[in-house]
Order: C-alpha cells, then structure tokens, then sequence
C-alpha cells in the first residue's frame, strides 16, 4: 500500500496518508470548489489502509477552517476508520483548536455538545477510539492538552 500525498493549496489541506506509520495528517484549510474530487481518493486510501491497519492510527486534524462539504467527507472517513476490524487497534483522533477555543471547553457537558456530531459516528466502532484535543498560541505552538473521550470497544 502506498502512501497518499495531497499539497496544499490555499483552498485545500495539505493530507499526508502513511500506512506504514500510521499517520494520517490534515492541515490548512479545506473549502475546496469540488470536495469529491479532493476527498474520494482518501476515502478509497482509507477503505483500503483499515484492512492493513496499525495498532494505532493517528488522525490528525489540524484545520484552521473547513466548509460544510469537506465536514461531509471528514466524517465519511471517520466513519470508515472506526471500522478497523481488531478490536486492539486504537484510532487517536488529535484535534488542534486555537487556545480561546480550547479554554472554552471547560466543562465535560461543554466537550460532548462540541463533539456531538462526531462522537455519534462512534457508535458502532469495532476499534477503541480517543480524542485527543490541543490549544494552540498565535505562533502554532501547542500550549496545551486535554484526553477528553475514550471508547474501549471490548
């Protein structure tokens, strides 16, 4: 299996897809003009890496914006990735938030209501499933973390 590389554009994400490590990467923005034509190539790469998945997989999602279309193929490929068929395996979901942001997650009700949409998708996992979330200063760096959802699926 090979790796998929997608370069950024000022409309689309930079995706680095790596079965080798594991390593799944999204960052920059995602308003692409045609979602399909950017995300079913790694929809089919995804399809394809979760019969050779690795133990853990590391979703990185650092989006500083995405459109409603390219949320639609998101959760189309997170739906794909819980369905990793070693119940062992473990798909880390990293999100990287701005540290406002990040601070106004206090509350563990605050965390569900965000994630919601995504953790719904969790449902019928056949994988153990975490959410890692990130604040990140004016410069990029990460300041911060918060583990905030585990789903042991045994």
């Amino acid at each position: 299996m090979n790796e998929l590389i997608i370069e950024q554009t000022p409309k689309t994400p930079q995706i680095d897809l790596n079965q080798l490590t594991g390593d799944l990467l999204f960052y920059g923005r995602s308003i692409p003009e045609n979602a399909t034509k950017l995300y079913e190539p790694v929809l089919n790469w995804v399809a394809e890496y979760i019969l050779l998945a690795n133990p853990t997989t590391n979703l990185r999602l650092d989006l500083e914006y995405f459109n409603t279309a390219s949320s639609i193929y998101l959760a189309k490929m997170l739906k794909v990735l819980t369905r990793i068929k070693v119940p062992e395996y473990v798909l880390i979901i990293h999100l990287y938030f701005p540290v406002e942001e990040f601070n106004e997650l206090n509350e563990l009700e605050d965390i569900s209501d965000a994630f919601s949409p995504i953790t719904d998708i969790f449902h019928d996992a056949t994988t153990s499933i975490s959410i890692k979330l990130y604040a990140k200063d004016d410069r990029g760096e990460i300041i911060k973390t918060r583990l905030v959802f585990i789903e042991p699926n045994y």
